[in-house]
């Protein structure tokens, strides 16, 4: 059965079902039961994961020196958004993404970030959560959105960031439309 068949189906318990399936179906070769019964990620995975939530880590504290050993030299740094806020682009290599960075710090503060679920495959990351910021140019806040990120890591260094969020959100607080 195609997806368009699927939807036609039911909008009920029976989509959730083949979801549910087709989504454990993607998962099963990423994943390991232990001795426990609890499901953990193949090693490769495991390791995507910990480099990406260590660049995370790294970038929220600051620690520059450590984003910089977890990059991968032509990195790129993906986040759309209205092309008037100076850190929208796409930005690549190690270089760039360090030209921007400070400009995205010193308009944009973040006042809450939690990642509520992240989970890994091979050489992919998916990390979703919640945010609020305060864009300094304005004083105004986005007000809470969701954010999702894809990263991908080769040979242990993040060689992705695409970084989506309510970019809407952010334009308006930028031009005090807020």
């Amino acid at each position: 059965m195609d997806r368009r068949q699927a939807i036609k189906v039911g909008m009920t318990t029976t989509l959730g079902a083949i979801l549910a399936t087709t989504l454990a179906n993607c998962a099963g070769p990423d994943t390991q039961t232990d001795s426990d019964g609890e499901t953990t990620m193949d090693q490769a995975s495991q390791a995507t994961f910990d480099t990406v939530m260590a660049f995370m880590t790294a970038m929220g504290s600051g620690d520059m020196d450590t984003m910089s050993e977890l990059m991968a030299d032509d990195m790129v740094w993906h986040n759309e958004g209205d092309k008037d806020l100076p850190w929208i682009g796409p930005w690549e290599g190690k270089e760039a993404i360090f030209e921007f960075l400070p400009i995205f710090s010193e308009n944009f503060e973040t006042k809450l970030w939690e990642n509520e679920d992240a989970f890994a495959s091979g050489d992919t990351v998916a990390v979703f959560g919640r945010m609020n910021g305060l864009l300094t140019k304005t004083g105004q806040e986005t007000g809470e959105f969701t954010f999702a990120l894809r990263a991908k890591v080769k040979d242990g260094q993040v060689v992705l960031w695409n970084w989506f969020e309510d970019s809407y959100a952010v334009s308006r607080a930028y031009h005090g439309e807020g």
